[in-house]
């Protein structure tokens, strides 16, 4: 599906949460939960510096929507967030049910970029979100997203 003009807004907004994360020292990860009608039900950063590295903001959502909307709310609501979930993220989103995944760069960008710059590879093994919730709808990357994002993600990289 290709993404239309609410989509992208709602990407927007998960940079703008990428870009508050890594203003306050964290990794730059922003997602939102929308809801059927289009109202944005809940939206949050990454949280990671103090250590605990289980602290994404798909995950937050996942643990949000099963204490805040029933099971055929969750499967109508659409998550956008500003990097593609990492295994742990799908794993979730995929047991508690929610719907569409919009994401702004994919794993496989954020990788290559991370190689480029010389950094260490991930403990976890970037999994495209399709072979750990094979049911979930997913449309991404968006490439008006992938200067941005990548700007804000070599930022975290070089430490300013």
């Amino acid at each position: 599906m290709a993404l239309n003009d609410v989509d992208v807004a709602h990407l927007g907004r998960c940079v703008e949460l990428a870009r508050e994360a890594l203003d306050d020292g964290d990794e730059p990860f922003g997602s939102l939960l929308v809801d059927a009608a289009g109202a944005v039900r809940f939206e949050d950063r990454n949280r990671v510096k103090d250590g605990d590295e289980t602290r994404h903001p798909e995950l937050a959502i996942a643990q949000w929507s099963v204490e805040h909307l029933t099971p055929e709310q969750r499967a109508a609501a659409t998550v956008y967030t500003s990097g593609e979930h990492c295994p742990m993220c799908s794993a979730a989103h995929g047991w508690v049910g929610l719907g569409r995944i919009v994401y702004a760069v994919s794993s496989a960008q954020l990788t290559a970029w991370r190689t480029d710059w010389g950094l260490p590879a991930s403990p976890v093994r970037p999994l495209a979100i399709a072979e750990i919730a094979p049911g979930v709808p997913v449309d991404g990357p968006a490439p008006q997203f992938e200067g941005p994002m990548r700007e804000l993600h070599h930022r975290r990289a070089i430490g300013s």
